[in-house]
């Protein structure tokens, strides 16, 4: 019997350490056997790739609208073309970021109405809910500071004011529900990941309970 589909994301602010953990967890799930299908938004497929390059060039002047809708295409794309298959075959999908992001930096950090972007965004996700949204919680000045210290080029989220920034933390920070679960992005990498493991362990331990270390 082939087991349902299990989506994964992964949400927090800028230098949260979202994308290093992506990496240790999809290595610690091939240990245990398991095959998954990582994304990133936007991302993943051809448009959804221009639509990153697009969105994310500090040369490239948006309006709060114009940038809303280059991420929903984005995401529309990813979910028609990758996601939405891949959960049909029975895999996991694991996803740095998904429509939260789109709650956190357009309706907190630009200040667009929600009655604009919720509908828009779910339409985007075709109706789609991840089974467990993990939140690396991170104070915006910490999360800066990372960027600078790794010598990250700064698209154009980056070069945002501590305004933005600290809107976007907050909002994230509140959020709560099921399939939600907030860890200490400030936690060192190894103690972040054996807290994100437990979550997603205790989410399918029949999938995931193979891979002990």
């Amino acid at each position: 019997m082939n087991r349902p589909g299990l989506f994964l994301v992964l949400e927090g602010p800028e230098g949260s350490g979202k994308s290093t953990l992506a990496v240790a967890l999809t290595d610690r799930m091939r240990r245990a056997g398991l095959d998954p299908l990582v994304v990133r938004e936007p991302g993943g497929t051809r448009a959804a790739e221009l639509a990153r390059t697009a969105v994310l060039d500090p040369d490239h002047h948006l309006g709060p609208v114009s940038e809303l809708f280059f991420y929903l295409a984005a995401r529309a794309d990813l979910v028609q073309r990758l996601i939405r298959p891949a959960l049909a075959e029975g895999k996991v999908v694991l996803s740095d970021r998904f429509a939260l992001s789109t709650e956190a930096y357009q309706m907190a950090g630009r200040g667009l109405p929600a009655e604009v972007v919720l509908p828009a965004s779910r339409a985007a996700a075709d109706g789609l809910v991840p089974d467990l949204t993990l939140i690396l919680d991170l104070a915006p000045e910490v999360g800066q500071a990372r960027q600078v210290a790794g010598g990250k080029p700064l698209d154009r989220l980056d070069r945002e004011t501590v305004g933005f920034r600290r809107r976007v933390a907050a909002y994230y920070l509140a959020v709560s529900g099921d399939g939600v679960r907030h860890l200490d992005g400030s936690l060192p990498q190894d103690r972040l990941l054996q807290a994100a493991w437990g979550e997603i362990f205790r989410l399918a331990p029949d999938r995931f309970g193979a891979a002990t270390s």
